[in-house]
């Protein structure tokens, strides 16, 4: 099961800096980055190529890290690509609790990263829908 890495860090100048330092000297490639904020705090969730030594690297620097089991959707990259995911989902009663995609280099391929409350159902809900879930290999080698 693919893994992403959430961090929780204070708001403030620098500790973005901080935290993609540990990352770059831990040897770390990121693959996708989102990050949401508030007056205080925010949290940034990480893909990256290797999540448990992101994960520990983060740790040992004191950052509140924890991993989360993601799904990885393979769409294609055109209009309606999302939205026949979120109507399978949807029809299921399946809900999204956040998501972030991004195009593969080859422009054609879209992957759609979502955090559900049930997994194996989730996935069997895009299975069915003749979606394919990349593995986690597949995902960290991007």
């Amino acid at each position: 099961m693919a893994q992403q890495i959430n961090v929780f860090a204070q708001n403030q100048p620098g500790r973005l800096e901080r935290l993609t330092q540990v990352l770059m000297e831990s040897g770390t490639n990121i693959r996708a980055i989102t990050i949401s904020g508030s007056e205080d705090y925010g949290v940034v969730k990480l893909l990256v190529d290797n999540p448990q030594l992101a994960y520990e690297a983060l740790r040992d620097e004191g950052f509140s890290a924890f991993m989360k089991e993601v799904i990885a959707v393979v769409m294609d990259d055109q209009p309606g690509g999302l939205f026949r995911i979120c109507q399978a989902l949807g029809e299921k009663g399946v809900n999204v609790d956040d998501a972030y995609g991004f195009v593969v280099k080859d422009r054609k391929t879209a992957v759609l990263v979502i955090e559900v409350e049930k997994i194996p159902e989730a996935e069997e809900v895009v299975t069915g829908a003749g979606f394919e879930i990349m593995s986690d290999q597949e995902l960290y080698s991007l």
